[in-house]
Parts: structure tokens; sequence; C-alpha cells
């Protein structure tokens, strides 16, 4: 018999409600979901080695699964919004600690954090790394990272810098350079261009017209016949 043209879903079904800490149980283990949907009644799809967690038919979370009994699993996104309002709780959350374990919090967040603390102080400080966080949602992890290490060299501690050079770091990645179109090509290059020389060589031609002072030239002889005039006046 031919496979059926749509795949077939082999994980379980489960409805949990989320709690007030914005957890849902399955199969006796914790996962965290967004806080925005404390109170509501998900769809959890679990698989031998993962589960998805879908509000209505949108995923909102996606774990590896747990196989020890009690064990909790958190997404430290899943918390930014309550923890910018409350930078307090940040430093000692579990979900930090597992966004540690994970990988997804490196030794460039905790040095950028550690520069703004100092500069902005604890409760500040804290709440700029959050907002850095919250750039998690729209950019790219490694980006992030290459923005906290730019600013962190550069000694700007806000978000807004940190998003500045995560999208440098983006931009840079996704243009083409010397190297790479001598690669695509095959053909060796005698010559390195920088980046910088690349892009002013791709500028298109200015056809504007140079500049003249010569309406300031004729201001300039109005004013001394004005002035002139005026003296003339006066020796009358």
């Amino acid at each position: 018999m031919p496979l059926p043209e749509e795949p077939f879903e082999t994980g379980r079904l489960f409805t949990p409600r989320v709690d007030r800490y914005g957890q849902i149980s399955v199969r006796t283990n914790r996962y965290s979901v967004p806080i925005r949907l404390i109170g509501k009644r998900v769809r959890v799809v679990l698989h031998a080695s993962h589960l998805v967690v879908y509000d209505q038919n949108v995923e909102v979370a996606r774990h590896e699964r747990l196989i020890a009994k009690g064990a909790v699993r958190l997404d430290l996104d899943h918390y930014l919004e309550v923890l910018v309002r409350k930078p307090a709780a940040f430093p000692g959350s579990t979900a930090l600690e597992q966004a540690r374990s994970a990988g997804r919090f490196t030794p460039v967040h905790d040095a950028w954090w550690d520069q703004a603390r100092k500069i902005h102080g604890e409760r500040d400080g804290t709440r700029a790394l959050i907002e850095v966080l919250l750039l998690g949602r729209h950019l790219p992890h490694e980006h992030v990272v290459a923005g906290l290490a730019a600013a962190l060299r550069a000694g700007a501690m806000t978000a807004d810098a940190v998003a500045l050079e995560a999208r440098k770091a983006a931009q840079a990645e996704n243009e083409p350079t010397p190297e790479t179109d001598r690669l695509a090509s095959g053909n060796p290059s005698a010559t390195v261009t920088s980046l910088h020389e690349w892009r002013l060589a791709h500028l298109p031609p200015d056809t504007r017209p140079l500049p003249s002072v010569t309406p300031y030239d004729q201001l300039l002889r109005r004013r001394r016949t004005s002035g002139g005039d005026q003296r003339e006046g006066e020796a009358q």
C-alpha cells in the first residue's frame, strides 16, 4: 500500500492547564510555557525525545523530553517579561541556571552583565541584560552574542548598542566578500581588498553638480554696498 499523503502523528496528545508559574505538567514532569498563557489550557504533543506545546494551532514552546520523574525544564525566554519588571529575581532563577547549563547564556553574557552592573547599578544593569535577551526573539543567538562582544569592547552597556552591533554582524555575514567571490569563481586573486574598499568601489556614481558659492558672493557684495550707502548717509 502507498504511504499516506499527510504524515501520521505518532505523538501522544495532552491538554494540561498552565499554572500560575507558567508551567504545565506532563507525565509527572513540568515544562515552562510563555507566561501570557497562565490559566489557559494548551495542547501538548509528546514524542519519544521531545514535546511540542500549542496554543490553538500556534507552536509556543518546544522542549527536550525529561525522563526522570519530578524533573523541571524551564526556558529563560518564557519569563523575560516578568523578569524585566522584577530584575532582582533574575540572578538566582532556575531558568538562568538551566540556560547556562545549555550554553544559551554564555560567558560573554556574564562579562557584559558584570560591566553593565558596575556602570548602571545592580537593578538597571540587570534590566539592560534582560532587554538584550529579548533581542533573541528577533535576531539569531550567535549574532546577539557577537553584538554583546562588540559592545563590551566598545564599553557600550546598553541594549540599543548590542542590537546595533548584532545587526552589523548579521549584515557582515550576509554580504559577499572578495574572498568568497574568488572561491566561487575558482580564480586566484593577486591582491586582498578590504570590505570597506569593496563597498566604496560598488557605490553608485554621484551625478550631482559640484557645489557653488556664487550666491553667497552676491550676498557679500550686497552687504558691502548696503554698508557703504549707510556710511555715506551718516556722513551727510
